[in-house]
């Protein structure tokens, strides 16, 4: 049944089943549970960056880190040589590293109540000298966060393939220094965890808005010093992760042991506040970069160095050091060139830990890149795309491995492109007016990015993780009324995995999709994942699902063949029944004979049954690579500095589509969170360490007036190592954002002689960079 593309199998556009619950409000998340006797949890957070902590008091139900018991600190190892480890406490101990980290837990029957407490209670602060920033924390004499240490690197890492030779024969040299802003994530619903003790099961229960329960599970068993027999991780509807809900969180700890300790519930929600403040830890970047190239355009050489500033603390499990290893070895991107230097450094600063956000560093170093091809074009006289297109890695080469040693699977980059330049209309932009009715300057950008998804054992392992992805398990059964189930040990998150497993499991077994019923994310009754995050789910757990589907459908042919008197090779499924010539039954028929009336069946049955669970691994632990072209037409206001997004076109390739609606329902939103990461977000800080945007008008984010009408074409380009060639799509929408739009304003305001390197391209940037050009 592979490639169903009718019906309700894959490739089709059925709606989501997820929406069924959600558009009625029926969901169910973390902050909806209530268990008898629930108290909730509030924080007291360090109001300063750095600094000695001293006495401690407090009246009522309020906890230390004294006060815990059998609580191990979160120690992220990396087998990557010169990683430095950096001991997090669940709750200061001896001092505090950046504003926000937890200093003091209450416990109240209202969350009201267990703020009230924790405000009363009293700590002596010494303040430290604070780095804030990656230029502080490498200077000569700065305060070190880790003593032990002897500087504030996590890491510093070299990659050089020899540039020496084409920097000295380049006839062109460009020069740029690049900024990202700090961002926070911002899910619709933020961290949240409900934890109690289950008497009759004898076992810590954990319901926790998480990406990787299965993840979460050793952790806590690992943190807390209990078997993780003893732990269940059961995660309800989460409301966006994008990340941020990867990675064992010390409030999740902190709950846990009270239910662990206590044997009762408890529970802590985190509010916009403690998000902005303690949430703030993704995409600050800094790069200075030199490109070679010919005259032509053609890119030689790129020498980069690279700065993350990362936070007090490496994250568990994906270290502080991942967002810069992705950095040095994605920068080259989807271009042809061989002559790469990267220097990276992850710096330690006292602001809360960096963590993975949507795109792992990708929207950074394409932001980079892009720049960088606009620059050269420039340099050479010529239009930026042509320059692009000449540049990028061309279908020819597929599959093609890179500088860095990415593998590049399939596709055809410059096509996208080149779709894009025309749906953009770029030839006929270039004969019209620099300057519409309103005054505004006029201007087109385009970047291309690749999207590694599915990247397995091999990549994780050189990245040093201490836990590494292997394989994704499956669990199928058909019912006794000849309902399919599915279970997998991935969860959902908003991308829909409820609907697209679904139907790969109508694709392989004929089972009618509104008969088939998904359950995902419970340690208890699904098998192993590790999770949902870079762009793997339908890759991994697709994939589960189909080997799974493949291997009970023939079990469901041998039986139905027995019972319609023919041979399984004979049997065919469609239209929701099992077909043999004229003859048809349904699947209730197979279910009743295995379950019911086992009489019917075939002397030599497989014992095995209707129940199957099956893993899968790509044919490549490389990974693969999703690609896309995107391209936007913006106005500049040279008096406000506000700029507009008038066209916005993406030209996407992810391989087979399971759902073209759910395809383009990742890239919008991706898309939306990239305008935000282009022109408005950003969690700055003082050179105190302060967070300067601690609410919501402060912090900026894009609004229905601000998103333009994205419009999507699609290619499908099949992977040659994955199941019905399917590549993941997630993080996509989200890394060519920035590139794109401030390539736009760089042309819009060429003829002011004006350049935005630094993201968000606010209005006063803007009109910065104009009055800079002009003086």
């Amino acid at each position: 049944m592979d490639g169903d593309g009718g019906g309700a199998g894959i490739g089709a556009r059925v709606l989501r089943k997820e929406d069924a619950r959600h558009l009625a409000g029926r969901g169910q998340f973390t902050a909806d549970l209530r268990f008898p006797g629930m108290q909730d949890v509030a924080f007291l957070r360090s109001p300063v960056a750095h600094a000695r902590v001293g006495a401690r008091r407090a009246s009522g139900d309020v906890l230390f880190l004294d006060d815990l018991t059998g609580v191990a600190d979160i120690v992220t190892r990396s087998s990557i040589p010169g990683y430095k480890l950096a001991p997090w406490p669940v709750m200061a101990r001896d001092r505090v590293r950046y504003v926000g980290e937890i200093v003091a837990m209450a416990v109240a029957a209202n969350r009201a109540a267990a703020e009230d407490l924790a405000e009363q209670a009293e700590v002596e602060f010494e303040p430290l000298p604070p780095v804030a920033s990656c230029d502080a924390g490498r200077a000569e004499g700065a305060a070190l966060l880790h003593p032990e240490w002897g500087d504030n690197l996590f890491l510093h890492s070299r990659f050089d393939s020899g540039i020496e030779a084409v920097a000295a024969s380049a006839p062109v040299k460009v020069e740029l220094d690049i900024t990202c802003a700090r961002q926070v994530m911002h899910p619709m619903e933020g961290k949240g965890v409900v934890a109690y003790w289950d008497h009759r099961a004898g076992m810590l229960v954990v319901h926790t808005s998480t990406q990787v329960p299965h993840l979460i599970r050793s952790g806590l068993a690992e943190v807390l010093g209990i078997p993780q027999a003893q732990v269940r991780v059961a995660a309800p509807d989460v409301g966006g992760g994008f990340g941020y809900k990867c990675l064992l969180q010390p409030e999740e700890i902190l709950v846990s042991w009270l239910a662990l300790t206590r044997k009762a519930a408890f529970r802590w929600i985190e509010d916009r506040r403690e998000h902005l403040v303690a949430g703030a830890n993704a995409r600050q970047h800094h790069y200075t970069l030199t490109a070679y190239a010919n005259e032509q355009g053609r890119l030689l050489g790129l020498d980069a160095q690279i700065e993350v500033d990362t936070g007090a603390y490496s994250v568990w499990p994906f270290t502080a050091v991942l967002e810069a290893a992705q950095a040095g070895g994605n920068l080259p991107g989807p271009y042809d060139f061989r002559a790469y230097r990267a220097e990276v450094f992850s710096v330690a600063t006292n602001k809360p830990p960096f963590a993975p956000y949507r795109g792992v560093a990708r929207p950074g170093v394409c932001f980079a890149i892009e720049l960088t091809i606009d620059a050269i074009a420039k340099a050479v006289g010529r239009e930026a795309c042509d320059v692009r297109a000449e540049n990028l890695v061309p279908g020819s080469a597929m599959p093609y491995v890179n500088v860095t040693n990415k593998h590049y699977d399939s596709g055809d980059y410059p096509a996208s492109l080149a779709t894009v330049r025309e749906q953009i209309g770029l030839d006929a932009f270039r004969a019209g007016p620099a300057r519409d009715e309103k005054g505004r300057y006029l201007g087109i950008g385009f970047a291309t990015y690749t999207e590694q998804s599915a990247h397995n054992t091999k990549v994780f392992a050189a990245w040093g993780l201490p836990l590494v992805p292997g394989y994704d398990q499956a669990h199928v059964k058909l019912t006794p009324d000849g309902a399919l189930e599915i279970r997998a040990g991935i969860h959902t998150i908003g991308q829909g995995l409820e609907t697209t497993l679904a139907q790969i499991g109508h694709s392989m077994t004929g089972v009618p999709f509104e008969n088939i019923r998904v359950t995902l994310g419970d340690t208890a009754t699904t098998p192993y994942s590790t999770g949902a995050y870079a762009s793997r789910g339908i890759v991994m757990s697709g994939g589960a699902v189909s080997r799974a589907g493949e291997v009970l459908a023939g079990r469901i042919k041998a039986i139905a063949a027995h019972l319609l008197q023919t041979e399984p090779d004979a049997i065919e499924f469609r239209e929701g029944r099992i077909h043999a010539g004229n003859a048809s039954l349904d699947y209730a028929d197979v279910g009743r004979a295995w379950y019911l009336r086992p009489e019917q069946l075939p002397e030599q049955v497989n014992t095995a049954g209707l129940e199957v669970t099956e893993g899968y691994k790509p044919a490549t632990d490389n990974g693969v690579f999703s690609y896309a072209s995107h391209a936007a037409k913006i106005a500049v206001d040279p008096e406000t500095g506000i700029v507009e997004i008038l066209d916005y076109v993406i030209a996407e390739d992810c391989g087979r589509m399971v759902n073209p609606m759910i395809v383009e329902g990742q890239t919008y939103g991706g898309a939306a969170q990239g305008v935000g990461t282009a022109l408005f977000e950003e969690s700055p800080y003082d050179d105190q360490g302060q967070p300067l945007a601690s609410t919501l008008i402060d912090y900026i984010l894009p609004g229905p007036t601000e998103i333009p009408a994205f419009r999507i074409s699609h290619t499908e380009t099949l992977s040659p190592h994955t199941a019905h060639g399917i590549k993941g799509v997630g993080e996509g929408g989200a890394i060519a954002p920035p590139a794109v739009i401030v390539n736009a304003i760089n042309d819009a305001l060429a003829t002011l002689g004006a350049r935005i390197t630094q993201i968000p391209a606010t209005p006063e940037r803007i009109l910065a960079a104009i009055a800079e050009a002009q003086a």
